[in-house]
């Protein structure tokens, strides 16, 4: 083992939990903190995936003809608070300069090593644990109106395929019989099988902090406001509760890590991907397995509390209210494909998912400051959270993770 080192973890979601439960196991002092309660951002509001199948980047080929259909419809899964535009625009411009088949081809070969084995790394954080009976074995199915459909997403599946995500296709009569809840626009159903997802992600982030507790960990509701460095490197974290003295520390702290980066030299081009989810209370029904829905653009998921139904795209300002389109079309959706359907109440919810313009996160030093990034997962942090934490751990500790890190070169926006 390294020799042990005193740690601030910044940012209570999974990648700073799991960032913090590896360091404590690996014997350094960790001290966690965040702002709220944790996991009280993106990390409850997801739709509980271990979506080890998201390989594929937002912007692929083709995708600014997509995006300005979707923003000239209305109901479509994809929008823009236009008031915020000025801001975006630098990201979305180099969101659209990768959107290329060379480019998307390298942000693929990116996600697969941090997303692919995700279930294998949620286990090994939690086995043991209180946490562990939150993670549910599944399948998962693409749910398509036709196979047409189905087949108009070849670029994506494809690129599933060469990953080993080799999908069951389902039509007919035998898309009700595979899933009993989907109404008659479901047409075809794309099922990967052995899967996995969190039964319930709020109640798993909160054990999660137990475990960290549990196992010589300490837990400080205090928000980062600065950081003291000497000699270019971290000696203090500066709190709204005071100063946190550690010789090495973890950016966690999702969409709200762009100031803290910026005090250390660093502009990081980082969009607020606002996602959105309606968690319906008592249903008539859940589904088999969790579903995506392909023409909304959002997962169903069977939860302990409920049916969540979550996902979509809006761009903008992290910190301004929800907009009514995301609920009224997830709304609209579900009456389409579960017109049988009944539920007692519907929970909204909205959370800004820390996205940047290549699609893949920060994880590593910043510069030789003793400052490790561990942010920037866009939609897939639930998934990537637990290997994330353990990379973050094995490069403090001084031992180099078997996998290639220039994807995610925390300094590579400099």
């Amino acid at each position: 083992m390294s020799h042990p080192r005193t740690i601030v973890v910044i940012g209570a979601g999974i990648c700073g939990l799991a960032s913090a439960i590896w360091l404590t196991r690996a014997g350094h002092r960790v001290t966690l903190i965040d702002r709220d309660a944790p996991g009280a951002g993106a990390s409850q509001g997801n739709a509980g995936l271990m979506a080890q199948w998201a390989i594929v980047p937002v912007n692929t080929p083709g995708i600014l003809t997509t995006a300005l259909k979707y923003l000239a419809d209305p109901g479509a899964p994809l929008w823009l608070r236009w008031r915020d535009l000025p801001r975006l625009a630098p990201w979305l411009w180099q969101f659209a300069r990768n959107a290329n088949p060379r480019d998307a081809a390298r942000m693929t070969e990116g996600l697969i090593p941090l997303v692919t084995d995700s279930v294998d790394q949620h286990r090994a954080l939690v086995r043991g644990t209180e946490a562990e009976k939150w993670l549910a074995t599944s399948d998962l199915a693409y749910a398509y109106d036709s196979r047409a459909a189905y087949e108009a997403d070849a670029y994506g599946w494809q690129a599933k395929r060469e990953a080993g995500f080799i999908p069951e296709v389902i039509e007919g009569a035998a898309v009700q019989e595979a899933e009993p809840l989907a109404g008659p626009a479901i047409g075809c159903l794309a099922m990967l099988r052995g899967q996995g997802h969190v039964r319930d992600p709020g109640a798993y982030m909160a054990d999660l902090a137990a475990v960290f507790q549990a196992e010589g960990g300490r837990y400080l509701q205090a928000e980062a406001r600065d950081v003291t460095l000497a000699d270019g490197r971290i000696t203090q974290v500066l709190t709204d509760q005071g100063p946190l003295a550690c010789d090495a520390a973890v950016l966690a702290a999702g969409v709200w890590s762009g100031p803290l980066m910026k005090k250390l030299g660093l502009k990081v081009p980082l969009a607020a991907e606002r996602g959105y989810h309606l968690h319906l209370a008592r249903p008539s029904a859940l589904p088999r397995q969790p579903l995506m829905m392909a023409r909304g653009k959002f997962a169903v998921t069977p939860m302990a509390t409920g049916l969540r139904c979550a996902g979509t795209v809006e761009l903008g300002d992290p910190d301004a209210a929800p907009s009514r389109a995301p609920f009224a079309m997830i709304r609209r959706e579900i009456a389409r494909v579960f017109p049988d359907l009944r539920f007692e109440a519907a929970e909204e919810w909205m959370g800004p998912r820390p996205s940047t313009p290549d699609s893949l996160p920060l994880i590593g030093e910043i510069g030789a400051t003793g400052v490790f990034a561990a942010f920037g997962h866009q939609h897939v942090g639930l998934t990537a959270g637990p290997r994330t934490g353990r990379m973050v751990a094995d490069l403090i500790g001084g031992k180099r993770p078997n996998l290639d890190l220039a994807p995610y070169d925390a300094n590579r926006f400099t």
